[in-house]
Order: structure tokens, then sequence, then C-alpha cells
């Protein structure tokens, strides 16, 4: 017995939508491989592995999903089997691309999932004779825009990752290290309502200016600025992320107004998100005014990012995208400020394009926190 997500409807509705968003673009067959698109269209999860996993669909193509018959009962516990897709199966020493050129049947163009991996790509390719396309545009359409089910399960994530935010002073202070808060951190984020922990940042004074840092052994000190970037997922797979800038103790005044700046930046960006406006307005809101205040050259990349059974994914909010948004779009307003060798800050915030503007996912304190 199968035990899903969502209902077998939502399924069967994002099947039918990624077929129709197929034939639209002129594609006679897609093959999508192990990653988030698999997850979102049938509900398996997994990465990609050297056995060959791959479903199957387009205009009059019945999907069918080609799977190891060692992966056979898992598969089938998903939506696959709620919706009684066609399910090839094989094992080692048979040619899975035999299977997938079955289902497929003769075509003229063909799409791949950007997750497939090179190791299955070639011998697809060399198998139909053809130079295979891109399925992204068509697949990340889906995904893109949320429908209600989808943004209740951010709004729950946001929700819980709000509540680890508020326990964060209690653990963050001078003498233990990023690696002890970050433990705490991850244990909350748990109990907190996430399935998994997908990354935890501690980043404390000069680690603070790597936007990228994760965490180490540095002792946290007396006044130092500490970043906290965290997120998760919740059991039906759709994730958080978060962050916050603290202090340890008093901060150093320079630092605490330019801090005020970056919480207006971000504030301009959210107040810049409505259906019809594109990406780069909403980059362009928090860097004008970072620029204004001379802190231009400190924000390093871009504003923000799609999220939903991808912690990143489409829309990106950054110069010189002109994807106009729509309402149901998910995604991150994260300027941040970084100074090489001194410290870093970055708030972030999670917010869905509604018809009259946005609603923002987080509401956790924007302003620099005082902790320890």
């Amino acid at each position: 017995m199968s035990i899903l997500p969502f209902p077998s409807a939502v399924y069967a509705a994002r099947l039918e939508h990624a077929v129709a968003l197929a034939t639209d673009a002129g594609l006679d067959a897609i093959i999508v491989g192990p990653g988030p698109d698999l997850q979102y269209l049938v509900g398996v999860e997994g990465d990609t592995i050297e056995r060959l996993t791959a479903l199957v669909l387009g205009p009059g193509i019945a999907p069918t999903i080609i799977v190891p018959r060692m992966e056979l009962a898992k598969v089938r516990s998903t939506a696959v089997g709620e919706l009684g897709l066609g399910v090839s199966d094989w094992v080692d020493g048979e040619d899975p691309y035999d299977l997938v050129a079955a289902a497929v049947g003769a075509v003229a163009r063909l799409g791949v999932s950007d997750a497939l991996p090179a190791l299955h790509v070639i011998p697809i390719g060399e198998r139909f004779g053809m130079r295979l396309e891109l399925a992204t545009p068509v697949l990340r359409e889906g995904r893109m825009i949320k429908d209600a089910t989808e943004i209740a399960e951010l709004r729950r994530a946001g929700e819980a990752i709000d509540r680890v935010h508020r326990g964060v002073p209690g653990w963050l202070r001078a003498g233990r290290t990023e690696r002890e808060v970050a433990a705490d951190i991850a244990e909350a984020i748990v109990a907190e309502g996430h399935h998994t922990v997908e990354f935890v940042i501690v980043g404390s004074g000069p680690n603070g200016a790597d936007p990228h840092h994760e965490v180490s052994d540095r002792v946290i000190e007396d006044g130092d600025i500490v970043v906290v970037d965290i997120g998760g997922a919740v059991p039906t797979g759709y994730n958080s992320d978060s962050t916050r800038t603290y202090v340890v103790g008093t901060p150093d005044p320079v630092a605490a107004e330019r801090i005020a700046v970056l919480v207006r930046a971000q504030q301009a960006a959210v107040d810049a998100v409505r259906p019809g406006v594109t990406a780069s307005a909403v980059d362009a809101a928090a860097r004008t005014v970072l620029a204004d205040a001379g802190l231009g050259d400190a924000f390093l990349h871009r504003t923000g990012h799609g999220i939903g059974v991808s912690v990143h994914e489409e829309p990106y909010i950054a110069p010189g995208n002109d994807l106009v948004l729509r309402e149901g779009m998910a995604f991150s307003i994260e300027p941040g400020i970084y100074f090489a060798g001194q410290w870093g800050a970055r708030i972030e915030d999670i917010v869905v394009v509604t018809a009259a503007g946005c609603e923002r996912l987080n509401v956790a304190p924007h302003e620099l926190v005082v902790a320890g």
C-alpha cells in the first residue's frame, strides 16, 4: 500500500500538464531521470545512479517508468502504482535503453530532464541517432507556479524554520564553536517538523563574509556578527530556507548601521514583488538601496532563487532576468553584504506572488538580533 504526500489526482494533473507543455513546445517525448522533476511528477525520490531509472511521457505516449527490478517495489509505492502507470523493469545484464526506445517509439524531437547525467544521456542519444534537447523549459514551467496545496506546504515549512530562528539566540554565545551551534540548530529543525535537514550555515565573524560558508570549529567571540542560514524539507518534500543575522553581545556601530541598510534593501525587494514585474526589477530594488548607501560592491550574488521540492529552482531573482512574475511563483528574497576578513550579513525570506503583491512566509525578526 502506498502513502503519497498528495492525493494521486494531484500527480495525474501534473503529468497531464507536463504533456500539454511538451506538446506546446513541439517535443514528441520527454525522458525524466531521478531528481526534483521526477519527485514532483510522480513522487519518486532519490538521485540518479548507474542503473537507469527514467519516466517517459509525451503526446500520444502512455506514461511509462523504466526501473531496475531491485527498485520496483519502492517505485510502485509512489504515484506510479496509484495511477497504474506503465512499468518496464530490468535486471543487470539487460539493456535498459531498449526499454526506453520501446516506450518512446518513433520521434523527431526528444527532450531529457536536466538531472539526467551524461552516463545515460549519451547512450540514449546514440540509440535514437539524434541530438537530444533539454526539457528544462517545459518541466520548470510546471514546477515554477505553485498551486494552493504546494503553497500550504511551503507556508508550513516557513513557519517551522521561523520557530527554529527564534531559538538561535539561546544557542549562539561566545565560547561555543560554529559546529556546536549548528548541531543544536539541526536538532531543532527536525524537532520543529522537518523531515530532513538540508543545510545549516553558521558564519561567525570573518566566516560570515563567505556567502556559502557552512560551519567550522571557529570559536565564536564577543562582538561577532553571525550569519545563520538554515533550511530543511517537510515530509511532503517542500523546503524552507531562511537567513537571519545575529550579533553576540554589543555590535560595532558601523556594522549595525550597515545591517540596518540591508534590512531596508530586503524590504524594498519584497515591496517590489507583484505579478507583471520582472525578476530583474525585484533584484534592482534591493541593489539600488545598497548602492545608494555606498554598499553596492558588498552585494556579491543574486537577490533570490525559486524554492519548492528543490531548495534552488526557477525563478531566479537576478540581474538581466526578464522573466515576468506570475501569481503562484515562490522564491527567496535574500540580499547580503560581505566584507572579506571582517564580517557578513544576509536577510532572507521566502515569498509567494499573490494577485495583489506577495505573501511573506517568514516573519521572524529581520533586524540585527542580539544573542548570547
